[in-house]
């Protein structure tokens, strides 16, 4: 008798969590966003092929950027390593981070990131993520990431720590892998352009892939000079906030030259 019961339970057990993923699984895909400009999708292949030549990113990593016709969309690559990227592989996301057409391609774990900073600040229309080395010390130690090259002037107003423990509020595996997750990264974000992530990378957020490139790769060389200055002992002289604010406006007008070079170089290999 309790073996017939336990074995009634066990098959009822069975029966109801197959029923629930069949309901998910049978949930329809969100509709598109509209037609996709190829252009756009180009400079997104470019944008994975240019932060893994810079040493952005590795294997790992990934950038989207919002759908030209609908914000309540965003374009990002399956989950593959950002420097074999190609046109096939983009994929369209509502702000759930549901994709659109899956067709079978797998989605980057972390891709609640993009749908919920997109969400929060209405002003971005690119995000990367990307677990770039200079910037983990920054992220882990006591010492603040502050700009002293005229180059991360963007920096300036200072770099907020993410830390998932904190948010969680117990262990993860320190991976945003939850709408919850990416919405408390995104108000650690808040108004800033760059968010360190404790043990982790970072993110960064622009208003073009251009821009979000170029402060990426600015972030890096900025975290690496830091870390060059404050070895060489005594005080290290910063931009001050008016430093800043002057030479991004300066600097941040010359985003498309460098973005050239490097498109050219990176999609030469």
């Amino acid at each position: 008798m309790q073996a017939t019961a336990l074995g009634r339970r066990a098959f009822l057990g069975g029966a109801i969590t197959a029923l629930v993923v069949t309901r998910a699984l049978a949930q329809p895909a969100p509709p598109s966003g509209g037609p996709m400009d190829r252009n756009l999708i180009d400079d997104l292949v470019a944008a994975n092929r240019i932060l893994a030549d810079q040493g952005v990113v590795d294997g790992y990593g990934h950038v989207s950027v919002r759908h030209p016709g609908d914000p309540q969309r965003y374009l990002m690559s399956r989950s593959i390593a950002p420097e074999l990227v190609t046109a096939a592989d983009v994929m369209e996301y509502d702000l759930d981070s549901s994709a659109v057409d899956a067709r079978g391609r797998t989605s980057y774990l972390e891709r609640f990131i993009h749908g919920e900073i997109y969400r929060a600040r209405p002003d971005v229309r690119a995000v990367v993520h990307n677990h770039s080395p200079s910037v983990i010390p920054f992220g882990v130690s006591q010492v603040p990431l502050r700009p002293l090259y005229h180059m991360s002037a963007f920096l300036g107003g200072g770099v907020p720590v993410f830390d998932i423990k904190a948010a969680a509020g117990q262990p993860t595996d320190m991976l945003v892998r939850t709408p919850a997750l990416g919405r408390a990264l995104a108000q650690t974000l808040a108004d800033r352009p760059v968010a360190l992530m404790r043990g982790h990378g970072a993110v960064v957020v622009g208003d073009s892939l251009p821009r979000v490139v170029f402060r990426s790769v600015y972030t890096e060389m900025n975290a690496r000079l830091q870390a060059q200055a404050m070895a060489l002992g005594g005080t290290v002289t910063y931009l001050d906030d008016e430093e800043a604010r002057r030479a991004d406006a300066s600097v941040g007008g010359t985003v498309p030259r460098p973005w050239e070079l490097w498109k050219k170089k990176a999609l030469a290999k």
